[in-house]
């Protein structure tokens, strides 16, 4: 398993469009993908479950992951966050 902490750095958050982009990354992934914040977790596979956690702009997130392309997965993800997502 493998987690890493991220702050969100785009101007809207994981709403709509960016979250959109966030999960189509994640289930590029064949591990379990889970995103948490102030200790609520959901899949990050699920538009609805990403959705729900209303993340704004510098909110700090935690990135977890578990299977067998677990770093990949992370490290995809928080580049997604930090260069590619609008900001």
């Amino acid at each position: 398993m493998v987690s890493r902490e991220i702050k969100i750095c785009n101007t809207v958050g994981l709403h709509a469009r960016p979250a959109t982009f966030f999960i189509q990354k994640a289930n590029s992934f064949r591990s379990t993908i889970w995103i948490e914040r102030d200790e609520r977790r959901v899949d990050a596979k699920s538009l609805l479950g990403v959705l729900s956690m209303g993340v704004k702009k510098d909110t700090v997130v935690t990135l977890i992951a578990d299977g067998s392309d677990e770093e990949a997965a992370v490290d995809s993800l928080c580049n997604l966050i930090e260069n590619e997502l609008e900001k």
